[in-house]
């Protein structure tokens, strides 16, 4: 099961037997209230620096969000989505709730893009599913629907079941869908990440396809949060998570380790080329 994705000249292959792929999460204003400021001001300067910062630390695809209060996503995220692809060569995850952007930011786009996302409600399938056959995409799909996001891992399945059919009537293939197992907040609920690495789980043993997550939603509202990243994201690739949503500039080394752990990086050469560039940043 290989999802390939692909920038103005490099490509990406997420599959179970390649090392974790990083999508890079800082393109984003959530919880940055500077870059949300400045995206509402028209101000795209920090774009490119937080392209090149990633991809230096590790990150082999690039999340780029500029959903800010007051921004035209429509006219923005293109824009945001050409300095991405000036700045540096990887390929984007086209991250908006709303279709109209994903069409506007697709029609630009140089490669072969992932969509940021669709999920299990009616209106979003319809919405986004055609965009991901037209333009070729691949596309992460939450396990959420109408009702909301279900408390079982099985309940979870059953909407990603649902997801995978959607899309295969419409020429989507399963290799084309990264599912997101919905990593929720543990200081709601202290067994939110069990449930999620059942749902990955059971994601990887019944469907068999590629898996993204948003590790960092789950340790909000607890102290030494990155240490809670590192910890939640061992849970979660072991489960079968391979290209996670993360801060490449505190987990790459980790995800390095964990991959060594799993028997995905040959004498440990990518854990010691990491570890390598990060001494070499610090003196």
């Amino acid at each position: 099961m290989q999802t390939l994705l692909k920038g103005i000249n490099q490509e990406v292959i997420i599959s179970p037997e390649h090392p974790t792929a990083i999508i890079g999460e800082r393109i984003n204003p959530t919880g940055r209230k500077v870059f949300s400021a400045e995206l509402e001001a028209g101000d795209l300067s920090r774009i490119a620096r937080d392209a090149q910062a990633q991809v230096d630390a590790g990150a082999v695809i690039l999340d780029v969000n500029v959903g800010a209060a007051r921004v035209d996503e429509v006219q923005m995220l293109p824009e945001a989505v050409r300095i991405v692809q000036d700045t540096v060569d990887v390929p984007i995850s086209i991250d908006s709730s709303n279709p109209e952007a994903l069409k506007a930011a697709l029609k630009v786009y140089k490669g072969r893009a992932l969509i940021n996302s669709v999920n299990g409600e009616k209106e979003r399938l319809t919405q986004v599913l055609p965009l991901v056959a037209e333009y070729g995409a691949a596309v992460i799909a939450l396990c959420m629907g109408d009702d909301g996001i279900p408390e079982t891992a099985e309940q979870r399945l059953a909407i990603a079941q649902n997801i995978l059919e959607a899309a295969q009537a419409v020429g989507v293939p399963p290799e084309d869908i990264l599912f997101d197992p919905l990593a929720m907040t543990i200081s709601v609920n202290h067994r939110a990440a069990q449930v999620t690495i059942d749902t990955a789980h059971a994601i990887r043993g019944e469907l068999g396809t590629n898996m993204t997550i948003g590790a960092s939603n789950t340790s909000h509202g607890m102290p030494d949060r990155q240490l809670l990243n590192t910890v939640f994201l061992a849970g979660f690739i072991q489960a079968g998570v391979n290209a996670p949503i993360c801060n490449p500039l505190t987990n790459t080394l980790a995800v390095r380790a964990i991959d060594l752990m799993q028997g995905l990086d040959e004498w440990g050469m990518r854990y010691i080329q990491t570890y390598r560039k990060l001494q070499a940043s610090q003196s």
